[in-house]
């Protein structure tokens, strides 16, 4: 599968003399040395990551590890200090500024962490404003804008002001906006990190839901790690402007790469978070307690097996058995797999 957006060999450093030091880090300089030699500061370091189209690839890491730097070099809002970003295989560093409008108007949308809803302007002007930027017709901004509202639950609130709104329902307000866009693309940059947690567990709901449906490429940062894995298709974690890990969320839950990956995981509710499939192993019983869909969670087949390590059941998809599960396996799973080396030291 071609990549929607890929990046190459990104570095960001702030600073008047970017350009030059990055030869410094690609030498070995960290982070620290170079702002204490050169007072520049080290953003991003050597980001290769490949975004398929019709996914959700989440980018988190703790506050400082550059992320939202990160997404913001996908429209150029920042310029890189060296490396590649191509968007369907066109270099997006090499766009005038014509053509970058039209990349952003056209092919990127952005949710924003603080909503950016236009105060003075009704919800449902809000939500048409990609459109009436890109000037269309009246007629094609209301009913697209009345659409994609509705779609989000907001129909009947068309009238509305923003601050007549809740944080969640400004929220889906923004949403609505970037929908309206009908780009392939959407940056979401903390899209739900100021909401509460009931209001963004619908939110990340919601989320999923239209992505059933519309098949967005979606780039979404979150420091969230519930959020990532319950969200992403394909995660990357930072630290310090580089990337630790990157791959299938599961994966990395059960197979993480790295002392900071392992401290990073190890308090997450792994029956809750991991999925049968990706603790089946090949079929070759004859005997089973029952069937489950591989992706039921382990936390659902706990409650089913009542706690029964003995049994062992059929993973079946669509009519097709496609592998099995030993409660043995499962229980293993959930043990969180700590280096060698760092055992001793807990």
């Amino acid at each position: 599968m071609t990549a929607k957006v890929s990046i190459r060999g990104l570095y960001k450093i702030f600073g008047p003399n970017d350009a030059a030091m990055v030869d410094h880090v690609r030498g070995g300089m960290d982070k620290p040395t170079l702002l204490e030699r050169h007072s520049h500061v080290l953003g991003l370091q050597d980001i290769n990551v490949d975004m398929q189209p019709g996914e959700i690839t989440v980018i988190m890491g703790l506050s400082g590890s550059g992320k939202s730097t990160l997404i913001r070099h996908l429209n150029r809002l920042i310029e890189p200090s060296a490396g590649e970003i191509l968007v369907d295989g066109g270099d997006v560093m090499k766009l005038g500024q014509s053509a970058l409008r039209d990349l952003r108007q056209k092919k990127m949308s952005m949710v924003f962490q603080k909503f950016a809803l236009l105060p003075h302007k009704s919800v449902l002007e809000n939500a048409q404003l990609p459109l009436s930027v890109q000037g269309a017709d009246a007629a094609t901004c209301d009913a697209e804008g009345r659409k994609w509202l509705a779609r989000v639950g907001l129909e009947g609130f068309e009238d509305r002001y923003p601050a007549q709104l809740s944080g969640g329902m400004q929220q889906r307000v923004g949403i609505a906006r970037a929908l309206t866009a009908n780009t392939d693309i959407m940056l979401m940059d903390e899209a739900f990190s100021a909401l509460d947690p009931l209001i963004r567990t619908d939110m990340q709901n919601l989320l999923l839901e239209l992505q059933k449906e519309l098949s967005k490429t979606i780039i979404f940062i979150t420091h969230d790690l519930d959020e990532a894995l319950k969200l992403a298709d394909h995660l990357v974690i930072l630290k310090d402007g580089a990337v630790v890990q990157q791959g299938e969320p599961q994966g990395i839950l059960l197979n993480p790469s790295d002392p900071y990956i392992e401290d990073f995981v190890s308090d997450i509710n792994r029956a809750r978070v991991l999925r049968v499939r990706s603790v089946m192993q090949p079929l070759t019983g004859t005997s089973f307690a029952n069937d489950v869909s591989p992706s039921s969670t382990l936390e659902d087949l706990i409650a089913q097996s009542g706690g029964d390590t003995e049994q062992v059941y059929r993973v079946v998809e669509n009519g097709t058995a496609v592998g099995q599960l030993e409660m043995t396996d499962l229980v293993k799973a959930l043990v969180p797999r700590v280096s060698e080396g760092r055992t001793a030291a807990r």
